[in-house]
């Protein structure tokens, strides 16, 4: 079974669909200069426009930490973390944690999954881009939904965050069967709105995201 979301055009549909209306920021005070990340490469773009100005390694998530997938924005750079956060910090406005892109002590680790799903780079690169990108710019990080292709296939149940999370919370919102925020956060109120769903569509009621679920929203196939 391909674990895709059906066509490209479905997924980049899907991956900006789920931003809170919070990540998107003004148009007006959108900037020429943003970041791209390709979790696919394991790849950092400083993008002006439509041009690639500078490519960067970085290490990604680990599978049980998986790197937010969306569209954010750089709400705080700060100097000096020292240890595993290297040299500089640019954090992000995931909702459902503390996420950012930063440096590293551990510069082996770049080109591998190995973050709990921060962006690390090798300190001088990070530096560069410290000094590059603005707070307030714009950071696509673009990768495979259901994580690569050697990562066990998760549910979802109440406690869990992320991605995965925020885009089961669309889809239900979209039905008209969640009026809570999307966050990422499996809460009570997805919970209760994931039973509804099930009872509707004759899925056996769990509260919890399967297969079956995850089939009927259609994003396997």
């Amino acid at each position: 079974m391909k674990r895709w979301l059906v066509g490209w055009a479905a997924f980049a549909y899907l991956l900006f669909a789920i931003v809170p209306v919070h990540a998107l920021g003004k148009p007006d005070i959108e900037k020429d200069r943003w970041v791209k990340i390709d979790l696919w490469q394991r790849r950092l773009y400083i993008v002006e426009g439509d041009r690639i100005l500078e490519a960067f390694p970085i290490a990604t998530g680990r599978e049980q930490f998986p790197t937010p997938i969306g569209k954010w924005k750089i709400i705080k750079k700060s100097k000096g973390w020292g240890g595993g956060f290297g040299t500089r910090w640019l954090g992000l406005n995931v909702p459902w944690g503390m996420y950012g892109i930063h440096g590293t002590n551990r510069p082996a680790s770049i080109g591998r999954d190995a973050s709990h799903g921060c962006i690390r780079m090798l300190n001088p690169d990070v530096e560069q881009l410290y000094q590059r990108i603005p707070v307030g710019a714009t950071v696509h990080i673009e990768g495979p939904i259901f994580g690569r292709e050697d990562w066990k296939f998760k549910p979802l149940v109440k406690g869990d965050r992320g991605t995965l999370v925020m885009l089961v919370q669309n889809r239900l919102g979209t039905a008209g069967y969640y009026q809570g925020p999307f966050d990422g956060i499996f809460g009570r109120t997805l919970e209760s709105a994931v039973k509804r769903y099930q009872r509707d569509h004759h899925l056996s009621v769990t509260g919890q995201i399967h297969l079956p679920e995850y089939l009927q929203f259609g994003l396997l196939e």
